[in-house]
């Protein structure tokens, strides 16, 4: 989600660039990545990915190591196919002036996004679709440990249903499968369709899938395809570096069906509406380093504390605040009512605070 979320439900944040140059092989991907975000953008019916399965195609030498251009030109292939396939079903979200991302997963208007999204269940939100159109959506239930949920669209459908694409079996992905990234990084923009970021799997677990697709603000909620096409994983949050990033199993949410689709809320952890919050909106800030405040809460945590708009957090805890994401972890990290010492910029000069952090409200948009 982006700026406009409270911090403390966001857990993405803008990447760091790599510290090693890029080789030869690495940059012919990303030629790779950036055709097949501008062949995005093309209109037209979707194109049907080939037959091969997404495990045939991950242990087939030249998807698990591509040697030269023909094995490149393969996986750029099956990547198009899968963008355009996907694309029309990949949505932004918008709730209150906070953003998201998500996908449409049947032509009922079930939405599977991040739990930290949703925040919490029956709250009035709109989904942007690929082609620009705006339909109203309500919350439904969210799993604050693994960080699941979904949002049901309240729009009449359009004659045929609206775009969908098909859950797959996260319990399949194996360490390094080819898998494609779609969201809205930074939040929806007119004219831009859902962003395409390619990768591999690194971990997984009946919990997590760890890759090193990049992820950024606005993405949470965004879907992780498998070279089929299918939904096999949900943007979460940020890992500690720039290649090891989280997003949940699709296989949590077939299991929790039922309780998402009654709109139950469920666990703690990271997004839960049950943690701690600081009341401020904001944005990363690159110079100064750090999290700028763009609006305080009234009467909330960071008003008492006196934190004004324009502030700059550097540190929390004694440790950077480098971004977003990583001001949200140090607050997840605490009870309601703990007291959390910060270090702010303030018209070039460093000031020394100390705020409260209280339960969230019933309502936070």
């Amino acid at each position: 989600m982006n700026q406009g979320q409270l911090t403390g439900f966001l857990g993405s944040g803008p990447r760091r660039r790599l510290g090693k140059p890029l080789s030869a092989l690495t940059l012919c991907m990303a030629a790779v990545v950036g055709f097949v975000a501008g062949t995005a953008r093309a209109e037209g019916p979707a194109t049907k990915p080939t037959e091969t399965t997404a495990k045939t195609l991950a242990t087939q030498p030249a998807f698990l190591k591509p040697k030269d251009a023909k094995d490149l030109r393969l996986i750029e292939e099956q990547v198009e196919a899968v963008v355009r396939k996907a694309s029309p079903a990949t949505v932004g979200v918008m709730i209150g002036a906070a953003q998201g991302s998500g996908v449409i997963i049947n032509k009922d208007g079930f939405v599977l996004t991040a739990g930290h999204v949703v925040g919490q269940a029956n709250r009035d939100c709109t989904l942007v679709l690929a082609s620009g159109r705006r339909v109203k959506a309500t919350t439904l239930g969210a799993n604050h440990t693994i960080d699941s949920g979904l949002i049901k669209i309240t729009d009449k459908a359009p004659d045929g249903g609206w775009p969908t694409v098909d859950m797959g079996k996260s319990a399949d992905l194996k360490p390094g499968e080819w898998v494609v990234a779609l969201g809205h990084p930074g939040g929806y923009r007119k004219d831009r369709p859902p962003v395409l970021r390619l990768g591999r799997v690194l971990t997984t677990s009946n919990s997590l899938i760890a890759t090193d697709c990049t992820l950024v603000g606005g993405d949470s909620g965004g879907p992780l395809f498998d070279l089929d096409g299918k939904v096999v994983g949900i943007h979460s949050r940020i890992g500690g570096s720039l290649l090891a990033n989280i997003h949940v199993p699709v296989d949590t949410y077939a299991d929790t069906w039922d309780r998402l689709a009654k709109a139950e809320e469920w666990g703690s952890g990271f997004g839960s509406v049950r943690g701690p919050m600081l009341g401020v909106f904001g944005e990363d800030s690159a110079d100064p380093l750090g999290y700028k405040i763009t609006e305080v809460m009234p009467d909330g945590p960071a008003a008492k504390a006196k934190l004004k708009v324009g502030d700059v957090i550097v540190r929390m805890d004694d440790r950077k605040v480098r971004n977003q994401d990583a001001l949200s972890i140090f607050i997840a990290r605490h009870k309601v009512g703990d007291d959390v010492p910060m270090v702010v910029l303030r018209d070039g000069k460093e000031i020394e605070v100390k705020a409260t952090l209280a339960k969230r409200p019933p309502s936070t948009e």
